[in-house]
């Protein structure tokens, strides 16, 4: 049996492993990526792409890439309810920060904003780069059979279904990014709270030029509620896949009455009628079927295997979570891998990948699965309900936009049940505001921020130990810059400015003594980075001459208020202790 040895082996080409690859080969970090399906996703699956993840695509140098086959982000905001493409709207909201009274949140949170790509166009931009990079070995097609683990590494059985050959991988470490049938996680013996199956959906990928139905609501969603023909989130969710003229439609179904009929000329009636224009062509792609679960693993390592995405967080689509949660996962853990396998930091440094994202996950697959409830409101509101006639949900509709004070009662709650929807559509703060505290976060001593919003709908900016690092535009050789785009890249980042010159000193003396690298950058008027708008200022938590030491993964993980010998003595230790080695 052929033996293969790699520092790494990646099980699973989606967006949670090829983002693992992607970031180990920008770190220079030999490994294999093995996927037993012949080639990337083949339909649009996950598509929302928020700005936590499309910052971790610019940290990887992609984030062009992306923005260029991606629906901009100001075509996805007009969320629309309505009867049908060309029947009765009952609603609208501004989604995604691109209505006026969220835009400037997103605005300010990141130097990158959101986009709608699907799985099968993101993909192949990882994976082309991946292979540009020239360190990964990457093979499709290759499935893996058992993996085995002691204290010297990982022993994992591959088949080449192509040939029929098993391969042996020896690895120090296997990441599990195998999606929601895991057999890493099943190896593993995981434990998984939660349910499975607490629903049931079809998705209908079909092509159909519908621009003059939407061009003056452009937007990623589109929900269709029929009268008489309601099942939880209406009868179809179109999603947009390519501007105007590709799409998903979504509906679910209730498996008491049986499996839905699915044939090409069931579902392209059901299409029409939603459509509503009868000299639209439908062309059908591609039918899937699939559950909603609502699981999530309570540890996501143990020993040398460590699990990203789906394969420890299982839940519906809602909120646009999934790929984006799967992406941070890979690339929290990719600089730990690094650090580890360079020799820099101690393994117990890997613990911390765990402590920090299950907690993300846990709250992911609860968000996501209240916002599939907070769904139902909208058909209720509208008086319809299942069983009714077609005729009385009708009559009901008509009733809720009729004068008098039963009408104005309706609306209002309409009105209620669509605002609602913000903590799905508009939920900032799940997006960007994660909290880690694990052992590669040290506490500078001051409490935890007081939300000042609700901290689900708002990202609050901080420097706190454990936040993620804000975002402040700055200029270097009249070049706009972002703080995002200063740190990174693999590597630590110290952070100081006006007079804080002796941080340099103490990072050159760390550098010497413990074979690491620190990257330093001074902002301030006259320094090599400027705070033109004062923003980093306002924002930093820490006097001039303080410090804010930055991760790779653009996490703070200390900081100083300001640069005394207590905090400059302070800094060695700070350091072994992320690292694992004190």
């Amino acid at each position: 049996m052929k033996t293969i040895d790699t520092p790494v082996l990646v099980v699973g080409g989606g967006p949670a492993g090829l983002t693992t690859s992607l970031a180990l080969s920008r770190y220079g970090i030999s490994h294999m990526l093995v996927s037993k399906y012949p080639g990337t996703a083949n339909s649009p699956r996950a598509h929302i792409t928020n700005q936590g993840a499309m910052e971790v695509f610019r940290d990887l140098g992609v984030e062009q890439q992306v923005l260029k086959v991606a629906t901009r982000s100001d075509w996805m905001g007009n969320n629309a309810w309505a009867t049908g493409f060309n029947g009765t709207e009952i609603g609208r909201l501004s989604t995604w920060g691109q209505g006026p009274e969220r835009r400037s949140d997103y605005d300010k949170a990141s130097p990158t904003g959101m986009c709608n790509i699907g799985q099968h166009l993101l993909e192949p931009i990882l994976l082309d780069t991946i292979r540009d990079v020239a360190v990964a070995d990457v093979r499709f097609n290759h499935e893996l059979q058992s993996f085995s683990q002691d204290e010297a590494g990982v022993l994992s059985r591959v088949l080449d279904r192509a040939s029929g050959e098993v391969i042996t991988v020896r690895s120090q470490y296997l990441v599990g990014a195998d999606g929601a049938r895991s057999q890493v996680v099943e190896g593993l013996e995981l434990t998984l709270d939660g349910e499975m199956g607490l629903g049931h959906a079809a998705n209908v990928w079909f092509e159909a030029d519908l621009s003059h139905l939407v061009d003056y609501r452009p937007s990623v969603l589109y929900w269709m509620l029929t009268p008489g023909n309601d099942y939880w989130v209406g009868s179809g969710t179109f999603i947009n896949v390519k501007p105007w003229t590709e799409w998903v439609m979504l509906f679910m179904y209730d498996l008491k009455e049986g499996e839905p009929v699915l044939s090409e000329a069931t579902v392209k009636a059901r299409i029409a009628r939603l459509i509503g224009d009868d000299s639209v062509e439908i062309k059908i792609k591609a039918v899937s079927q699939w559950q909603i679960n609502h699981i999530v693993a309570q540890h996501y390592s143990r020993g040398r295997v460590f699990c990203v995405g789906d394969a420890v967080h299982r839940h519906p689509p809602a909120n646009g979570l999934g790929s984006n949660t799967s992406v941070q996962d890979g690339f929290n853990l990719a600089w730990k891998l690094k650090w580890v396998l360079e020799g820099k930091a101690n393994p117990r440094l890997l613990e911390s990948y765990s402590a920090e994202r299950q907690p993300v996950g846990r709250q992911v697959v609860d968000r996501a699965m209240q916002s599939v409830g907070n769904m139902a409101p909208i058909p209720a509101a509208l008086g319809f309900e299942p069983g009714q006639t077609e005729a009385q949900g009708w009559d009901n509709l008509h009733r809720t936009f009729a004068p008098g004070e039963d009408g104005r009662l309706r609306r209002q709650k309409l009105a209620a049940a669509i605002e609602l929807q913000n903590y799905q559509f508009n939920a900032h703060g799940v997006e960007l505001g994660q909290r880690y505290g694990s052992s590669a976060v040290v506490p500078d001593g001051t409490p935890a921020p007081e939300y000042r919003q609700d901290p689900e709908l708002y990202y609050q900016a901080s420097t706190w130990p454990g936040c993620r690092l804000p975002h402040a535009w700055l200029n270097r050789d009249r070049t706009k810059l972002s703080t995002h785009d200063i740190v990174g890249k693999g590597e630590f980042t110290l952070l100081t400015g006006i007079g804080g010159e002796a941080w340099q000193d103490v990072v050159r003396s760390i550098e010497d003594q413990m074979g690491i690298h620190i990257d330093v950058r001074v902002i301030g008027a006259g320094q090599d980075y400027i705070d033109c708008f004062g923003d980093w200022e306002r924002l930093r938590g820490v006097d001039d001459d303080g410090c804010v030491l930055v991760r790779p993964d653009h996490f703070v993980a200390w900081r100083a208020r300001s640069c005394t010998d207590a905090s400059l003595g302070t800094l060695p230790g700070v350091i072994e202790k992320i690292l694992g080695r004190s």
